[in-house]
């Protein structure tokens, strides 16, 4: 389970964005939900950098700089409150924000608007929630894709903004991790080397299929895997 989660990561960071509500859900099946949060980092740190040399010249930083304080500050609530949050109403009350907020996405693209949300409501309701749902659970990529899709990004400044934001919160993340949640130890480091192969095997491919979809498609893609994830949720 754990080398599956792996190869969906590498995939995921190679650009075919929504899969990660698959990656946790098998990490934590395979060694317990808390536990995984922690071993998952060093993982999704290589899938980062990998994302962030591939497709460097295609970052956006107007929109990392928008959203990311948003972001940081929703990580802080959810190192501190994270523990005591009621999981099921937490599940429920994300899943009605991924799937309003999806709805919304559908209705423009199918008004044909070129028009993007420029409030900041919209940024720092979306990264608020966005940072609190990557601490607690690595569940960022429904609130991540839904911000950038909203800004109307191509495929290929999509993937490379949304690498450099990855690289950054999780570098954020790691050290709340090692000293706070005490969730990565050198236990955990030897499982991450064990499982090299499995996402480098999964970044390369990934590479490969995204050259092969095109902007509309991968568009598409984004939008059914994030509403399948966001449903997955609810059976974490």
């Amino acid at each position: 389970m754990a080398a599956t989660a792996s190869f969906l990561m590498g995939i995921s960071k190679a650009g075919l964005k929504g899969l990660s509500i698959f990656n946790v859900t098998l990490m934590a099946l395979a060694f317990g939900a808390k536990e995984s949060t922690g071993l998952i980092i060093p993982l999704l740190l290589v899938g980062d950098v990998f994302a962030v040399i591939y497709y460097n010249r295609h970052t956006q930083w107007n929109h990392i700089l928008k959203f990311l304080p948003w972001m940081l500050a929703g990580i802080l609530i959810g190192v501190f409150v994270g523990k005591d949050l009621p999981e099921k109403e937490f599940k429920i009350s994300m899943v009605v924000v991924i799937l309003i907020s999806l709805g919304m996405l559908i209705w423009w693209d199918k008004r044909k608007s070129k028009a993007i949300p420029t409030h900041w409501f919209f940024s720092g309701s979306i990264g608020i929630m966005a940072g609190i749902c990557t601490m607690i659970g690595n569940l960022a990529g429904a609130f991540t894709n839904i911000f950038f899709l909203a800004m109307r990004l191509p495929k290929n400044e999509f993937v490379g903004t949304a690498a450099w934001l990855f690289l950054i919160t999780n570098l954020f993340k790691l050290p709340f991790h090692l000293f706070v949640w005490k969730t990565i130890s050198p236990e955990t480091l030897l499982i991450n080397i064990k499982l090299l192969p499995a996402i480098l095997t999964g970044l390369f491919l990934g590479v490969v299929l995204v050259k092969k979809i095109n902007d509309r498609n991968y568009k598409r893609f984004i939008l059914i895997v994030t509403a399948i994830g966001a449903i997955a949720i609810l059976f974490k």
